[in-house]
């Protein structure tokens, strides 16, 4: 079994931040990628961000210059820092962690966090 927590959600104005955090805990082996999805009310989840075990990062178009990934391989962490947040960041920020092998790949998620961004 994995489990992932996550914490730092909040509320927050319009161009402020937010840090995001995500620990893996369990039976965790050959991880490929942790990251974070999200998904607003009435949308499907979508990519925010995500950081492959070859350290290879990839972030969703709208959020692009203004979040960052990182990854801490001995604890099995993942953090995401928020900067200039709009309102249309507002969603349930899920995180995500993959393994994988030679012919499966197996995806965990923790149980979201709520990020509100408003005036």
């Amino acid at each position: 079994q994995v489990q992932l927590v996550e914490s730092g959600g909040g509320l927050v104005q319009p161009g402020g931040s937010l840090r995001l955090s995500c620990a893996a805990s369990g039976t965790i082996f050959s991880i490929s990628a942790m990251g974070w999805y999200r998904q607003a009310p009435g949308k499907q989840r979508e990519l925010v961000a995500t950081v492959s075990s070859g350290d290879s990062t990839n972030y969703g178009d709208s959020v692009k210059g203004r979040f960052t990934i990182s990854r801490d391989y001995v604890k099995n962490t993942v953090t995401l820092e928020m900067n200039g947040l709009k309102p249309e960041d507002t969603a349930v920020y899920f995180c995500n962690l993959q393994m994988s092998g030679r012919a499966w790949t197996r995806d965990y998620w923790g149980q979201g966090t709520q990020v509100t961004v408003s005036s």
